[in-house]
């Protein structure tokens, strides 16, 4: 964990009338034990032998509001199946590796990955409020990378592209003080006038999205897209609903990117009811991505083929703004692949 990312700070009924450090109490009571978190739902036993030698070789950490919108009693909950850790992560599958999109290493500068002609992304933190099982970046050393402290004077020194994405682990997780200083730096280097951020946080604890966040991010002068992260509708109750219109009220765009996911995401009618979902709380569905390759996730993966199909099903449902892109992230490309797009009217 960085020396930036925040103590770890539990859900919140409604993003709006909480009080400011209700988020952080929301991360300190972060689940990290398979049985606490059997136990909730209601699970047999037998669950967690195999739970508790996969969360040694990654940890649980889900927040009690997200556990609250799973249901209880359903071993195959598509939210439970995304943070439980399973048996089947200790499975080894051809070409699924420790750092599938070839990241460690890449000697980019402190805290920075320049991944992309003309954006620079800084590796903001190294916590998470969610510990999703199949996340690309489950063994990123993050202790090798400065923060973004440590990002910014590189980008201070050298220069900066025209934009900049804050990711991590999660950017949010900066308290509102230290994130409102990162963007004034920002602001301030010549060349630079969009900032991303990416961020799940809103989701999984939709309390972080105070009154305060929104102001500092409707405050900078840089033209500001938030990227949040959902897979499936049901993640999106009426509080994370309320955190998204905020979020969406205060910056330029807000988009949504997801993954496609055997046993969570995989069938045409519950994309179709995440984008609906999204589009309700002021968010526009933008990536569908396959899954990265990163070991202890192939029981996740979803085919190209049927990807593919996926999308097409979409676009034959949906407006096209509302059918995301199915996209591969290949190491050292220039950009993303885009497979499918449901543009079409």
């Amino acid at each position: 964990m960085l020396t930036d990312t925040p103590p770890q700070p539990k859900p919140a009924d409604g993003a709006a009338a909480l009080p400011a450090e209700a988020w952080r109490r929301e991360l300190a009571a972060a689940i990290d034990d398979p049985a606490e978190l059997l136990a909730r739902l209601g699970l047999p036993a037998s669950l967690h032998a195999p739970a508790a030698r996969a969360a040694q070789r990654f940890p649980l950490r889900v927040p009690p509001g997200f556990v609250a919108r799973m249901r209880p009693g359903d071993p195959d909950d598509p939210l439970l199946r995304q943070v439980l850790p399973r048996a089947e992560e200790a499975a080894e599958a051809p070409g699924f590796t420790a750092d599938p999109l070839a990241e460690q290493g890449r000697g980019d500068g402190p805290g920075l990955l320049a991944k992309y002609a003309g954006r620079s992304l800084v590796v903001a933190t190294g916590g998470c409020a969610l510990h999703c099982r199949y996340c690309f970046r489950r063994g990123f050393p993050y202790a090798e990378h400065g923060g973004w402290r440590a990002a910014l004077r590189r980008l201070e020194a050298e220069g900066a592209p025209p934009e900049v994405i804050l990711s991590g682990g999660d950017p949010l997780l900066l308290d509102d003080a230290a994130l409102g200083k990162c963007l004034e730096r920002l602001a301030a280097l010549p060349g630079v006038r969009r900032v991303r951020i990416h961020s799940r946080l809103p989701v999984a604890v939709p309390a972080r999205v105070t009154a305060a966040l929104a102001e500092r991010l409707a405050g900078t002068p840089l033209q500001t897209a938030v990227v949040v992260h959902a897979n499936h509708p049901n993640e999106i109750d009426a509080a994370t609903a309320a955190a998204l219109r905020r979020l969406g009220a205060a910056t330029g765009a807000l988009l949504n990117q997801a993954v496609l996911l055997r046993g969570v995401n995989d069938d045409a009618a519950t994309l179709e009811a995440l984008s609906e979902r999204l589009f309700e709380a002021g968010a526009l569905p933008y990536y569908l991505h396959l899954l990265d390759p990163v070991a202890g996730a192939a029981h996740f993966e979803v085919g190209e083929a049927a990807g593919r199909r996926l999308v097409d099903a979409l676009a034959r449902r949906l407006p096209g703004y509302l059918v995301p892109r199915l996209a591969r992230e290949e190491p050292g490309a220039a950009a993303k692949t885009v497979l499918a797009a449901g543009l079409t009217g």
